[in-house]
């Protein structure tokens, strides 16, 4: 999935305005969509953790459907009407060229959100019951589809950056909805049915006091990125950096995907004897190996491959985003040791700190950003990274100090 974003860009910024494009996709639509479907995201770690008995995912599919639409309907209501405007032109303040290729962006992701919902729930369900393969193959169908809206875009070349992006994007994750709904009906007809029922029953009190911590979580942690968006734009360089943005994040995402996906591996398997502390090595290893890539990417030609022959860049903007990426040199290790910790409460059922962690990331990292607006002497890709930087380290301390009273003893 991690591979994406940086495809996306690379299309966008080999089509029409691609600046403008860039900046249009990647700090204003993708962040809006993201921070809607924000109370999802978590339903994949709920269900590993929750769907053990078939009366228990029957009654969280009810809630499922109802948080899908509520959300769907939110989506609506920002694309369609004048809130669109007040958000971009008002809260984030974006160039003015940004917002009509916005709107259309944003428009056509509707089905976004749904379709997110619907597929972390039942691939929760296929981790649980060990076909987490599914996901994997999942993950393949979504690109594939991305991937072939985007060659299609590129061919015709006269479609524009944002619309050929969201288009792309909307077909991956219906696609891989749709993939998701398929391979998880033989373990609901089989495995799940079959199962004993689960200690304690779920009802909507329980799930609320489980799920809503896990939910702000999210949505908590996914607020940055809009943040982010209105603080560069109000920094020196607004559209360059704005533009660079998602081609950097991108890159960066590639390197922490597996620190995002170790939250769940770290539910599904501290049951299981002396777990913990291979899970634990392993964690240590992948952050550590992760970030010196990342560093060796900053120290070599790589970056200019990276950004100019494989990203599409041109120079000024590459040479922006090389720079750009010391100021977030550790967010690959902050990532990897982050989610193991997380994953460690989450077994618990201690997800408050989680919640906590991310509440101190989020004020920690907009301090950061309110100074950089403030100081103005600096461009705002090189502040919102050193923010991002500094709000993880914190973040990472919360939720190590929760995490260490029910961590198991070696």
């Amino acid at each position: 999935m991690s591979a994406e974003l940086p495809a996306i860009s690379a299309v966008i910024a080999r089509l029409t305005d691609p600046t403008v494009n860039l900046a249009a996709y990647g700090s204003v639509v993708f962040p809006l969509a993201i921070l809607i479907e924000a109370p999802v995201i978590m339903l994949l770690a709920a269900s590993t953790a929750l769907s053990k008995d078939w009366a228990t995912y029957t009654t969280l599919r009810r809630y499922v459907r109802w948080l899908g639409a509520s959300l769907t309907l939110v989506h609506i209501l920002i694309a369609f009407t004048p809130v669109f405007d007040w958000i971009v032109i008002s809260v984030i303040s974006a160039p003015p060229e940004v917002l009509e290729p916005s709107r259309i962006g944003l428009m056509i992701m509707t089905p976004w959100t749904w379709s997110i919902a619907y597929r972390r729930f039942n691939q929760g369900v296929l981790i649980r019951f060990g076909q987490s393969k599914a996901v994997s193959l999942g993950t393949v169908v979504r690109l594939a589809a991305d991937v072939t809206v985007l060659a299609v875009g590129y061919w015709v070349g006269s479609i524009a950056g944002i619309v050929v992006a969201t288009c792309a994007v909307s077909a991956g994750v219906i696609f891989e909805a749709l993939f998701v709904g398929l391979r998880v009906r033989p373990v609901l007809a089989g495995d799940l049915r079959d199962a004993p029922p689960a200690n304690e029953a779920v009802n909507l009190r329980s799930f609320a006091a489980f799920y809503v911590p896990l939910a702000l979580t999210s949505l908590l942690n996914l607020a940055i990125q809009p943040v982010s968006s209105a603080a560069l734009s109000r920094m020196p360089q607004p559209l360059e950096s704005l533009a660079v943005w998602p081609v950097v994040y991108g890159l960066f995402f590639m390197l922490r995907c597996l620190g995002h996906a170790y939250q769940e591996v770290a539910v599904a398997l501290l049951d299981k004897p002396g777990a913990h502390v291979q899970l634990r090595r392993f964690a240590l290893t992948q952050g550590s190996s992760t970030t010196l890539m990342l560093a060796l990417i900053a120290l070599t030609p790589l970056s200019r491959i990276w950004f100019v022959d494989v990203s599409g860049l041109n120079e000024e903007l590459a040479g922006l985003a090389g720079t750009a990426i010391w100021f977030g040199l550790l967010l690959p290790a902050l990532s990897a040791l982050l989610n193991w910790f997380q994953g460690i409460l989450v077994h618990a059922r201690k997800t408050r700190g989680i919640t906590e962690s991310v509440f101190v990331f989020l004020v920690a990292c907009s301090i950061g950003l309110w100074i950089g607006v403030m100081w103005g002497g600096m461009p705002g890709i090189f502040i919102g990274l050193a923010s991002y930087s500094v709000g993880g380290l914190f973040q990472l301390s919360w939720v190590r100090w929760k995490g260490s009273g029910v961590l198991p003893k070696d």
